[in-house]
């Protein structure tokens, strides 16, 4: 599952997570719950994979990534992963940093919106993938911690760094990624982390129905604007405008938006087709 051009979604049948879709949208749920849901050096790779592959699936317009059993992800597996870390050589180790920082690269350049529903446990790698989607809903019991201190290691990893001061600013990011301590589901919707909290029994039906809002509006028009969000984050504020005026006239060049003019004319709401 390497190339973008022969991926098949319809026929898709991952190995080490469950992929479900209907309705534009493709449902990931991390399903080891006896383990809260943690990664592998093969899961890392598959996901990576899927995501990288999406970029040429039109027909997957939202994507939506939980955890089964009460829990979101508890991070990178102690005995699967960490254990072998520690016999690795210099080279292994930087193919591995290399390989789970590409994750959330393909999580930033495909083109759909990815909601992570997040309850329970969401730690480590698994804070990461909930902070490279881009939104995040929670329930009360949500726990997140970017833990990486507490195994000896930096709080810069897979983009942590550069995308957590970006969600929550750089003083609250600085003290998560030093101390590693948890934030709790109220301080993550009060600093932003979270968009919203519900309950439990209503995450992933929210998050379902919000990943559905975006699967049935302007793919196009959604696909640049999280495009925009990536680049401007490195230009200075003119050549943001800039380059957002040739965003922008690209965007009214395709039919969805001839189609929002011609259903307003009409008093009628658009049906965006994506094109």
């Amino acid at each position: 599952m390497n190339g973008t051009t022969s991926f098949d979604i319809d026929r898709f049948q991952p190995r080490h997570f469950r992929w479900h879709a209907e309705e534009r949208v493709g449902v990931i749920t991390l399903e080891r719950p006896e383990r809260k849901n943690p990664l592998t050096f093969d899961s890392y790779a598959e996901l990576r994979d899927l995501f990288r592959a999406l970029v040429g699936v039109p027909s997957i317009r939202a994507l939506v990534i939980t955890g089964a059993g009460g829990n979101f992800c508890s991070g990178g597996d102690v005995h699967e992963i960490i254990g072998p870390l520690t016999r690795m050589d210099a080279q292994g180790l930087l193919t591995f940093t290399r390989m789970t920082g590409d994750l959330v690269k393909a999580m930033r350049a495909c083109p759909q919106p990815i909601v992570a529903a997040v309850d329970g446990v969401c730690a480590g790698a698994g804070a990461i993938l909930a902070m490279a989607s881009d939104f995040r809903l929670g329930t009360p019991n949500a726990r997140t911690a970017f833990l990486f201190t507490r195994v000896g290691l930096a709080g810069c990893d897979m983009g942590a760094c550069a995308i957590l001061p970006r969600i929550i600013g750089q003083g609250r990011a600085a003290e998560l990624l030093y101390t590693g301590r948890v934030m709790s589901a109220d301080e993550g919707l009060a600093w932003g982390f979270f968009n919203r909290l519900e309950p439990g029994e209503r995450l992933l039906a929210a998050a379902r129905g919000l990943a559905r809002e975006m699967a049935h509006g302007p793919a196009a028009a959604h696909a640049m604007t999280k495009r925009m969000l990536h680049a401007e984050w490195h230009l200075p504020l003119d050549a943001a405008i800039d380059a957002e005026a040739e965003a922008q006239a690209q965007c009214m060049q395709t039919r969805d938006f001839h189609r929002a003019y011609q259903a307003f004319v009409a008093k009628q709401k658009p049906k965006f087709e994506g094109d």
